[in-house]
């Protein structure tokens, strides 16, 4: 069943190879430090998430490879579009993600950029790589569901 979407959200751009590519496990909601260019771009719908991970360094966490465009409007004082960006997180839940993130083959996965209340938020996923026998096996899962949801309804 479809989740209802929350009031004062708004979705900019979702990655949605992050669930078939890795097995998601922890998600978590972090701000994102951004200028004012970038925010106009992104209220835009502008923002890809196609190459993007997050990183652990000296205690703070990190957006990499996050791509957001330049601002159409924007002057020669508009962002770069690749480059890293802060996410805002407690101390705290940082060290907490980072015992889970350190094991060998996990990663960090951005899956969701979206305003919450007007502020800019990222989902982030700790995530473990799926194997080539693994999509496999989630793809007749999913379509064992699709095929029961179905008979159900025309049970009906």
């Amino acid at each position: 069943m479809a989740k209802k979407p929350e009031e004062g959200v708004v979705v900019v751009t979702r990655n949605r190879r992050a669930s078939h590519d890795y097995e998601l496990t922890d998600r978590l909601e972090c701000g994102i430090m951004l200028v004012g260019t970038e925010v106009k771009s992104l209220r835009a719908g502008h923002c890809n998430l196609e190459q993007a991970y997050a990183k652990i360094e000296d205690g703070e966490l990190w957006l990499v490879g996050c791509e957001i465009p330049e601002y159409a409007m924007g002057t020669h004082l508009n962002h770069k579009p690749k480059r890293t960006r802060k996410l805002l997180l407690h101390r705290r839940e940082i060290e907490k993600f980072a015992g889970k993130f350190s094991q060998r083959g996990y990663t960090l996965v951005p899956l969701s950029v979206y305003f919450r209340d007007g502020r800019a938020k990222v989902e982030v996923a700790v995530a473990k790589g799926k194997q080539v026998h693994d999509k496999r096996q989630s793809l007749k899962t999913a379509q064992a569901k699709r095929d029961m949801a179905r008979a159900m309804s025309k049970r009906k």
